[in-house]
C-alpha cells in the first residue's frame, strides 16, 4: 500500500521522530481514515500523535503567519524529528482543563450564545413600546448587557460579623478577626487599630457594637502615627499605618490576589447569595423583559440541550425566528449527539470533565466544515459510558467522510476496533516503550505477540472469578436533594468494593459527594481525583510523594556535604543555596527574540540541571542530584533498594504502573490519570490505622486496560485490607470486578437522578430499565 512520495503521496511518513522517549521512530500512516494510536499508559502514541505530528503541522501553519503577528500566538517548539513528508493542516482537541472562569460556559464554547442572543435580539417578543436591543444586549459578558450590580456574574459576595469573628470570646490582640492576615500585616492591623483608640485586649463581645461594626465593615482608611511597643535589642521607630476593615480586605484578597491560597483563605470568610438586583440572571432588566415562547433568555439557557430543543422547535412567528431556530436546533443537534443533552448553555465550564469539554469542541467542529485537514484528538471516549461509544463512532466516521483525517489517541477498545489503521506504541512505558510495534489494520495486530493491547483485543479478557465479599455494615447517604437527584436514599456497603454507574449526567458525581466523615460508618474518607499536583513546574513527581525529602537527606548525610556543611536546603532547586541563581531553579531560561516569539533553552549556565556546580559535585553513589532526580521510578527503585523509606515510596508508585515517570517529572507534564494515581500512591504508603473509606471519580479514564488491571489490584487489595472503596466507572472491566453496583438513570440531566438498580453485577446486569445492563452482561458473557 506504500504510495509513491510526492504531491499525491496518501500518507503521512514520518521519519526519525525522537520527542521524549521515541526511539528514532519511522511510520507510514493513511491520510483520510480512522487511525488509532493505542499502547499502555506512557508508551510514546501521544508524544508520536501530538508532540510529533501535531507539532509540527503547527510549527509549518506558523511559518506562514508575519513574524509580527507570530509574536502573539502561543508556540509550541519544533518537535525532535527527521521529517515528515504528506502532512495536511492539523486541528487538536486535547484533553485540556478549562480556563477558570466563570464566565465561559457550555454556550460560550460551542457558540449557541451567540445564536440564541441573535434570536432574542431579532425575533424576541419586546414590551409594548421599547426599543429593539442589539444582541450584546443579551449577554452578560458585555457592558452593554451585564446587570450593573453584580457585573453579569449572577451572584454577589457577602460577609457578616459571624464569618469575620468566629470566636466573639477573644479579644483584637489574641486574634478575634480571624479574617486578618497573619505575621506582621496582622500585627499592625492590630497596632493600627490601638492608636486609633479602640480597646484591643477586652474581649470582642464586650466592645460597643458601633465599634464592633466600624471595625468590620467601614470603608474609611484612614492614617495613623502608630509607636510600635519596644522590643529588647531591636530598634522599632513610629510609622504612618492605614487601616482596613476586615470585610474590605476580605473582599480585596479575593477580587484582586494572584495567590490561590490567599483567594481560599478570603472566600471561607464570604457567602455568595443570589444578586438582589437582576435575580442571578446576570442581566439587565430590559434584557430580561424580551421574551421567546413565552421564557426570558435566561431561564432558556438554564433549560437542558434536550428541554431547550423541544421549546424551540414549537418555534415562534415569522421568517426571521425560522431561520434563527434551525440554525440553533442544528448546532443543538451535534450536541446531544455526542452524549451531552444533559447540559444547559450557561453551564460554567469549569465544572466541566476534560472529556465534556472535549466533547463539545468536536461538536463545534462538525459545524465549521473544514475539508482535508488531520484532527488529531485525545481520548474522546473518557468520561462515556458504553451507551454513548456509538454516538461518538458515529461523528467520527462524519468528520471522515467530509474528506478529513482523523488521528486518535484511545483506549476504549470499541474506539479501537472501528479503526480503519492502528498504530501500537509500546510495548511498555518510559524507556521500555518508545518503538512502533504495529503499523495497519487491526487484525494485523493478532500476530504482534509483544504488544499489551493485543490480548485485550482479540483475546479473552473475561473477569477473573471474585467471590462477592459480605458487607461489614453499611452507610446511609441521603436523602440527597442535589443538582438531579431527588430525594435519593442509597445503602453503601463498608468493607467492599462498590462501583457507581450509568449515563453521562445521571448523578453519579453528586452522590458520591455526598459521602463526608459526618455520616455514621465513615471514620476516615479519602477521596482522590484527577486534579493537578500542582499547577508550577517546580512542583513535581518527588515533591508530592515526599520522596524529595528523602533524597535530600541521604544527599545531606554524604561526607562531600557534611565536610562542606550543606544541610538539607542546600539540595532543593526552590531556594537560594544551592540552585543555579541564572535561572533560579527552572533549569530553563526564556530567550527574547526580536521579530520571533519568546522561547525557551536550557540554561547556559547549569544546561538544565537546575543546581549551581558547587551542589552537583555532591554525590550519591556517583550520581548527583540532578541525575537522581532523573532517574525514572523503575530505575530509582534499583538505586534505593537498600533505603526503605524510599522503597516504599518507589514501591507503590510501581504498584499503580507509574514506573515510567521520572522523579522530577513537572506536574504541568502530568496526565490527569497520572495525577490521580500519585495520589492514590501517596496514601497507599502511609500506615493505615482503622478503616477509611476511599472515593474515586473514574479511576480508569486515560488507562490503557492493562493498566486497568494493575490498578484494580491495587484498589481490591485496600478493600482485602479491611477498608471501602467506592468508584464512579464506567469500565465493565472494573464494573464487573465490584461486589456491588449503584447503577443511577435512567439518563441524564432531568431524566436521570433516580436509582435504576442496585446488587452485585449479574443481578444488576439483568435490570430491565439499565442502559448500563446490556454492556455489563456482554462483558459478563451472560448477554446476547
Amino acid at each position: 500500500m506504500r504510495g509513491t512520495p510526492g504531491r499525491h503521496d496518501p500518507y503521512v511518513r514520518v521519519r526519525g521522530a525522537r520527542e521524549h522517549n521515541l526511539r528514532s521512530v519511522d511510520v507510514d500512516i493513511p491520510r483520510d481514515v480512522l487511525v488509532v494510536f493505542t499502547g499502555v499508559s506512557g508508551s510514546g502514541k501521544s508524544s508520536l500523535a501530538f508532540g510529533t505530528i501535531y507539532a509540527e503541522a503547527q510549527r509549518r501553519y506558523f511559518e506562514s503567519v508575519a513574524p509580527y503577528a507570530r509574536r502573539l500566538i502561543h508556540q509550541v517548539g519544533a518537535p525532535k524529528v527527521g521529517g515528515i513528508s504528506g502532512l495536511p493542516p492539523a486541528v487538536s482537541l486535547e484533553q485540556r482543563r478549562s480556563s477558570p472562569t466563570s464566565r465561559s460556559s457550555v454556550g460560550t464554547v460551542t457558540a449557541l450564545s451567540n445564536s440564541l442572543r441573535m434570536l432574542f435580539s431579532r425575533a424576541g417578543e419586546y414590551p409594548a413600546g421599547a426599543e429593539r436591543l442589539d444582541s450584546d444586549a443579551f449577554s452578560p459578558n458585555t457592558a452593554a448587557g451585564a446587570c450593573p450590580e453584580c457585573h453579569g456574574l449572577g451572584l454577589v459576595h457577602r460577609t457578616d460579623e459571624e464569618l469575620l469573628v468566629p470566636d466573639p470570646g477573644l479579644s483584637i490582640r489574641e486574634g478575634a478577626i480571624a479574617a486578618w492576615p497573619g505575621a506582621w500585616q496582622g500585627k499592625n492591623l492590630r497596632d493600627v487599630l490601638d492608636a486609633l483608640g479602640y480597646d484591643i485586649d477586652r474581649p470582642w463581645r464586650e466592645l460597643a457594637a458601633r465599634d464592633r461594626e466600624w471595625i468590620l465593615l467601614t470603608d474609611e482608611q484612614p492614617v495613623v502615627t502608630v509607636h510600635p511597643v519596644r522590643e529588647a535589642g531591636r530598634i522599632q521607630r513610629p510609622y504612618q499605618g492605614t487601616y482596613m476593615s476586615a470585610r474590605r480586605y476580605v473582599l480585596h484578597t479575593f477580587a484582586d490576589s494572584k495567590s490561590p491560597t490567599l483567594r481560599a483563605r478570603a472566600e471561607r470568610f464570604l457567602t455568595s447569595v443570589p444578586c438582589p438586583v437582576c435575580g442571578g440572571s446576570r442581566l439587565r432588566p430590559e434584557a430580561m423583559a424580551v421574551t421567546f415562547a413565552g421564557r426570558t433568555i435566561a431561564e432558556l439557557a438554564a433549560l437542558p440541550l434536550t428541554s431547550l430543543e423541544e421549546v424551540l422547535a414549537a418555534g415562534g412567528d415569522g421568517e426571521t425566528a425560522r431561520v434563527l431556530t434551525a440554525d440553533l436546533l442544528a448546532r443543538i443537534a451535534t450536541v446531544t449527539e455526542l452524549g451531552l443533552g444533559y447540559l444547559s448553555t450557561d453551564r460554567p465550564t469549569p465544572t466541566l470533565s476534560s472529556g465534556e469539554l472535549q466533547r463539545l469542541r468536536l461538536a463545534t467542529q462538525l459545524r465549521s466544515g473544514l475539508f482535508g485537514v488531520v484532527y488529531v484528538l485525545d481520548e474522546p471516549s473518557a468520561g462515556l459510558h458504553p451507551a454513548d461509544i456509538e454516538a461518538l463512532l458515529v461523528v467520527l466516521d462524519r468528520l471522515k467522510a467530509a474528506g478529513n483525517s482523523v488521528f486518535v489517541v484511545e483506549h476504549h477498545l470499541d474506539v479501537v476496533r472501528r479503526a480503519d489503521w492502528l498504530v501500537d506504541v509500546g510495548p511498555k512505558a518510559g524507556e521500555h516503550g518508545g518503538r512502533v510495534l504495529h503499523s495497519g489494520p487491526p487484525e494485523g495486530l493478532a500476530h504482534v505477540t509483544e504488544s499489551a493491547t493485543r490480548r485485550f483485543l482479540f483475546g479473552d479478557t473475561a473477569p477473573p472469578a471474585r467471590a462477592v465479599r459480605e458487607p461489614t455494615g453499611w452507610v446511609e447517604v441521603g436523602p440527597v436533594t442535589r443538582h438531579n437527584l431527588r430525594g435519593l436514599r442509597v445503602g453503601l456497603p463498608l468493607g467492599a468494593f462498590t462501583a457507581v454507574t450509568g449515563v453521562s449526567g445521571s448523578g453519579k458525581s453528586t452522590l458520591v459527594g455526598e459521602l463526608t466523615t459526618a455520616l455514621p460508618g465513615v471514620e476516615r474518607l479519602v477521596t482522590v481525583d484527577q486534579r493537578p499536583i500542582g499547577r508550577t513546574p517546580r512542583s513535581n513527581l518527588a515533591t508530592y510523594t515526599g520522596l524529595f525529602d528523602v533524597v535530600r537527606r541521604l544527599f545531606t548525610a554524604t561526607d562531600e556535604a557534611r565536610a562542606r556543611g550543606y544541610k538539607a536546603g542546600r539540595f532543593s532547586f526552590n531556594v537560594k543555596g544551592g540552585r543555579c541563581e541564572t535561572c533560579q531553579g527552572e533549569g530553563f531560561v526564556s530567550v527574547e527574540l526580536l521579530f520571533l516569539p519568546s522561547t525557551y533553552a536550557p540554561c547556559p549556565q547549569c544546561g538544565g540541571a537546575r543546581y549551581n556546580a558547587e551542589t552537583l559535585e555532591v554525590r550519591l553513589r556517583g550520581r548527583s542530584i540532578a541525575e537522581v532526580l532523573d532517574l525514572t521510578v523503575e530505575a530509582a527503585a534499583d538505586f534505593f533498594a537498600d533505603d526503605p523509606a524510599a522503597v516504599r515510596t518507589l514501591r507503590t508508585l510501581l504498584d499503580v504502573g507509574l514506573g515510567y515517570l521520572r522523579l522530577g517529572q513537572p506536574a504541568t507534564e502530568l496526565s490527569g490519570g497520572e495525577a490521580q494515581r500519585i495520589k492514590l500512591a501517596s496514601e497507599l504508603q502511609r500506615v493505615r490505622r482503622g478503616h477509611t473509606l476511599y472515593v474515586l471519580d473514574e479511576p480508569t479514564a486515560g488507562l490503557h486496560p492493562a493498566d486497568v488491571e494493575i490498578l484494580s489490584r491495587q484498589l481490591h487489595g485496600l478493600v482485602d485490607a479491611g477498608h471501602s472503596v467506592v468508584v464512579v466507572e464506567h469500565d465493565m472491566a472494573v464494573v464487573a470486578g465490584a461486589d456491588r453496583v449503584i447503577d443511577l438513570g435512567p439518563g441524564g440531566g432531568d431524566a436521570g437522578g433516580r436509582l435504576v438498580a442496585a446488587g452485585t453485577p449479574h443481578e444488576v446486569a439483568h435490570a430491565a430499565d439499565s442502559r448500563t445492563a446490556p454492556y455489563l452482561a456482554r462483558y459478563l458473557g451472560t448477554g446476547d
